[in-house]
């Protein structure tokens, strides 16, 4: 008999296979084979761990409607990853190196990677609308809800996506006004957490969830997303300060008492999952590999 452990993995990894043949399948649909196109699936299939549309799907499954949320899930890879593509910007973070390969730009140049970010967060959108006509073929309630869950899903991607969410985080994490934890907060948040919240929030709008709940699982998603973030900055905090990069949430705490703000969060987290009747075992192991990657 197999343990509840082996099934959450198997789930996990049963999920990221999903993913990796729809993002292969979509990229059929991109046109005729050109450099920018090829700048794109270069971006798209460098790797990853796509935990951001792992989760879209984790939250849909929770709810148990039976709907389907892969072009939702699409729909944040691409806009997660055109956030990468911009960000390793010579004019940006100037990264020649993504995932152990050359960064989109210095691949491609940088005209065609700054239109495959354009192109990429284009394609998200459409695939929002695309995922509103699957879901106005599933059956009522939820064909006659999918134009105003459209709406929705559209109007918090913009919002958490543009200037009040990612790009203000990236434009505040080139110009901080100061290196204060409130400042970190904010960077950690705009930059890094919004597009937690878009993954989380579009599973449970398109996985059938209520939408007078979005702010209950914005907030699941925002202690997620800072747990996440101070785990990665905990596992980077030599490197940074090699760098001399200020934006780390463990070099501006101290190590010990980042740690205590990353189990927080994460109790919040798993309290708010509870609290939505959606705390499957795949999150149970989720939280329980972010905890073992803090440890080591």
């Amino acid at each position: 008999m197999l343990s509840t452990e082996t099934v959450s993995r198997s789930s996990f990894f049963l999920l990221r296979d999903q993913i990796e043949k729809e993002i292969a399948r979509s990229i059929l649909s991109f046109g005729e084979k050109n450099k920018l196109r090829d700048a794109c699936e270069y971006a798209l299939l460098s790797g990853g761990k796509r935990v951001r549309p792992i989760i879209t799907l984790m939250v849909a499954d929770a709810l148990g409607f039976g709907l389907n949320a892969s072009p939702a899930a699409l729909a944040v890879e691409f806009l997660h990853t055109a956030s990468l593509i911009a960000d390793d910007l010579p004019c940006m973070d100037n990264d020649d190196e993504r995932r152990e390969k050359p960064s989109v730009h210095k691949a491609y140049g940088e005209s065609t990677a700054l239109l495959s970010s354009y192109s990429l967060i284009f394609a998200g959108y459409e695939k929002i609308h695309e995922n509103a006509r699957v879901m106005k073929e599933s059956d009522p309630p939820f064909s006659e809800l999918a134009e105003h869950v459209c709406c929705v899903a559209l109007g918090q991607a913009s919002r958490l996506a543009g200037i009040q969410g990612a790009t203000t985080g990236q434009f505040l994490d080139l110009y901080p006004p100061n290196h204060n934890f409130d400042t970190v907060r904010e960077v950690l948040y705009k930059k890094t957490v919004t597009l937690f919240e878009i993954a989380f929030l579009f599973g449970w709008l398109f996985g059938g969830g209520m939408v007078a709940q979005i702010d209950q699982v914005k907030q699941v998603a925002y202690h997620f997303g800072m747990a996440f973030q101070i785990a990665d900055d905990l596992g980077d905090l030599a490197q940074d300060e090699n760098n001399q990069r200020e934006i780390n949430a463990a070099k501006v705490l101290g190590r010990e008492r980042a740690l205590d703000v990353f189990h927080e969060e994460m109790e919040a987290f798993q309290k708010g999952l509870a609290d939505l009747e959606i705390l499957t075992p795949s999150f149970e192991k989720m939280g329980e590999l972010l905890r073992k990657q803090v440890k080591r």
